[in-house]
């Protein structure tokens, strides 16, 4: 018998996670969802915040009367607005299934902005002129390929571009659906529903905490700013034993000098100083 092929979407350089095997003596919701919840790199998910958006993209919008996906014909060298076919599956729960329908975001070294580049062809950026006209033909990037994704309070997402508008979708003559982006708010039109691959997400969460774990790291070394700075307490160095969340605040505010001299000026043990 003919081992069935799966239909899900791979990309090159993916690589294959085995699945583990569940054990006869688990049983219940809790083990199925420990082991569902073990994502695979590929598994497709919801952005939980801007940083997250990277990597292959599945872009799709609930247009009615049938939602549409944002694809690359790379035939045609050209952005298509493809329908997607009616599926008992909820539209946030919906995967891409070919690659014209995927787009490979990369984000803009210290800026909120990213490049989305088509998945399939030779990789061309989607770009939009002072005129509002969206197009994906140039292999270049420079300010007009970058977009800020917004992310609103339901989970969609907005993509604004270097003149402060929206992507959207516009219906032109003859009732055909096209992207513009010169929507000056966002509305219906404007809003996107966006999923990324789960290794993504994954890699945003392990830099953020990376950033925190490196502001941690630079402590408030206030023993060792009393010891260089006092001229009293017979070489000891003596810290305040009032709450540290004073110093942390002040850090943030930028006082955080002037907080330690205070605090420095209260440990002093002559009451006419």
């Amino acid at each position: 018998m003919d081992k069935v092929r799966s239909t899900k979407l791979k990309f090159k350089g993916d690589k294959t996670k085995k699945k583990r095997k569940r054990e006869d003596d688990e049983s219940g919701p809790s083990r199925v969802k420990h082991v569902d919840d073990e994502d695979e790199p590929e598994t497709w998910v919801m952005p939980e915040n801007m940083t997250e958006i990277r990597g292959p993209t599945f872009i799709v919008h609930p247009s009615d009367p049938s939602p549409i996906s944002v694809n690359f014909d790379a035939t045609r060298n050209r952005i298509i607005l493809h329908p997607l076919d009616k599926d008992s599956l909820p539209l946030i729960d919906r995967v891409p299934t070919e690659i014209s329908q995927v787009w490979v975001v990369t984000r803009v070294a210290g800026s909120p902005t990213i490049n989305l580049r088509t998945g399939t062809g030779e990789g061309k950026f989607l770009s939009c002129d002072k005129h509002g006209i969206v197009s994906a033909d140039r292999e270049a990037r420079g300010p007009e390929e970058e977009w800020t994704p917004v992310l609103l309070p339901d989970g969609m997402v907005a993509f604004q571009n270097v003149y402060e508008n929206y992507l959207s979708v516009d219906e032109v003559a003859g009732g055909t659906l096209q992207l513009r982006g010169d929507s000056e708010e966002v509305g219906f039109r404007e809003r996107f529903w966006v999923k990324i691959q789960n290794k993504y997400k994954k890699e945003a969460h392990e830099e953020k905490k990376k950033r925190e774990a490196v502001t941690e790291a630079t402590v408030i070394d206030e023993a060792g700013t009393n010891r260089t700075f006092q001229a009293w307490g017979a070489g000891r160095s003596i810290v305040s034993k009032d709450d540290k969340k004073e110093l942390k605040r002040a850090r943030k505010q930028g006082r955080l000098a002037e907080a330690l001299l205070d605090r420095r000026s209260k440990l002093k043990s002559d009451r006419f100083c």
